[in-house]
This record gives structure tokens, C-alpha cells and sequence, in this order.
């Protein structure tokens, strides 16, 4: 466990350092909050549907979580064309604690992050509907942040190029952003559409961070925390796997 902390600590020190970096990265969220929830907010009213600004929040904070989350395992990338994986990886230690280490380093970044945008939203006009839930929403928050961060490092364990593990994620960012409901609702979208969103785990992010913050579950909070569970557990396994066999 000690070593799972130490490199934990090393990996958020590390990210927090780019002070600019997070300041930046604040910019596409904001831009989605403000364009997107006051430009679209009086069409979803006429249309009936409530507010739209309330309807967005959790899908914004949930892309900040995730476009910080995967882009966070490039770090292994550079590691280890710098060196300094080598002499972390000829450590003593296990490469899956080396793994999780990384994983909650990236993961802790990428929750501060989302809960910023949550605090941004608040000011400017969300409103909780259940203070009770909230602490269930940082759980899903951190549920989301490990998962996408995972997925990152699983994906840079196979490269040697950033440039290519840029290309790679920005393929899949954007569909898994797109198609988790963060913009739209699922009650009325057609069928095949819904499958593809039932088997994209960011829907369930998105959908237990909207049902713990506005009461707006489509799946229901028990199997939104269930899959992202065993997701989560899979992509651990998944990513310290191919992390051991990353030649040095």
C-alpha cells in the first residue's frame, strides 16, 4: 500500500503542477455549460422537457472526467521515452501497484476537475435537488475518473508514440461523450440508438451522476453503480495487465 501512495502522490503532484494545463482544460466545459445550456435552455422548455441547463450539468462535469481521465495515461508514454519508467518498472515492487499508483494519481486529478465544474455550475445556476445524495455523487465521480483513467494507461501500455495514442483516444473520446445521453434524454431516442448507448459505460456515469444531483435516473442508480463497478474492476485488471508486459 505504500508504494501504491507514494506513486499516487507522485502522479498528482506531478499533473497539478501544469497549473495552466487545468486552467485550460476548464475552457470546453465552460463552453458547453454556457452555449449549450443557455442557448438551448428555452427550446427544451417549449418543447416541454424542463430545464435544460439542470439537465446538463452531470453530463458536462462527466466529460471534463473523462477527456482529463484518458488523456492522463499519455504520462506513461513520455515516461517511458524519457527513461523514467525504466527505473520505476526495475523497482522492487509489483507492476500492478506501480499500475494502481498511476491509476489514482491521474484518477485524483481528473475528480478535482469535475468537482470544479460542478462548484462553477453552482454558481451560476444549478441547484441540487437531494443534498442527501451528494455524497453518492462523489462516489460516482471517482467511479468514473478510475475507469477513464484505466482505460488510458491500457491504451498507452500498447504504444510508444503520443502522437498515436492522441489519435487513438480522440477516436474514442468523442463517440463515448456523445453517446452516453450527457446532451439529450433516452426516454424518447430510437431503439438501436439506445443500444449503443446501454453498452457504453460512460451512460451510466452520466446517468447515476444525473439521478444523485436532479433525480433524473433513466437506469436506476443501483445498476448505474453496479456496472461502473465492474467496468472499473475490469479495466484494472485489463490495464495492469498489459502494464506488466510492457517492455523496458
Amino acid at each position: 500500500m505504500s508504494v501504491i501512495y507514494t506513486l499516487w502522490l507522485r502522479e498528482l503532484k506531478r499533473h497539478l503542477r501544469s497549473r495552466s494545463r487545468i486552467v485550460g482544460s476548464l475552457g470546453r466545459p465552460m463552453l458547453f455549460l454556457i452555449v449549450l445550456g443557455f442557448g438551448l435552455g428555452p427550446v427544451f422548455a417549449r418543447a416541454g422537457a424542463g430545464n435544460y441547463f439542470q439537465f446538463l450539468v452531470p453530463g458536462v462535469i462527466c466529460m471534463e472526467i473523462l477527456f482529463t481521465a484518458v488523456f492522463s495515461g499519455v504520462q506513461v508514454i513520455w515516461d517511458r521515452q524519457f527513461g523514467f519508467l525504466k527505473i520505476t518498472l526495475v523497482a522492487p515492487v509489483s507492476r500492478f501497484e506501480i499500475m494502481l499508483g498511476k491509476t489514482f494519481g491521474g484518477a485524483t486529478v481528473a475528480a478535482i476537475q469535475g468537482f470544479i465544474i460542478f462548484l462553477i455550475s453552482l454558481i451560476v445556476g444549478f441547484r441540487i435537488q437531494n443534498l442527501a445524495l451528494l455524497p453518492l455523487a462523489l462516489v460516482f465521480i471517482f467511479l468514473i475518473a478510475i475507469l477513464f483513467t484505466a482505460l488510458g494507461i491500457t491504451i498507452a501500455s500498447l504504444l510508444e508514440d503520443a502522437q498515436g495514442f492522441h489519435l487513438i483516444m480522440n477516436f474514442l473520446v468523442m463517440p463515448l461523450f456523445f453517446l452516453s445521453g450527457a446532451l439529450f434524454p433516452l426516454s424518447e431516442i430510437p431503439k438501436i440508438l439506445l443500444i449503443i448507448v446501454s453498452i457504453n459505460p460512460l451512460s451510466y456515469g452520466v446517468d447515476g451522476l444525473r439521478g444523485t444531483l436532479i433525480n433524473d435516473a433513466y437506469f436506476g442508480l443501483t445498476v448505474d453503480l453496479l456496472v461502473l463497478s465492474v467496468v472499473t474492476g475490469l479495466f484494472l485488471l485489463i490495464g495492469s495487465y498489459l502494464f506488466s508486459k510492457i517492455q523496458i
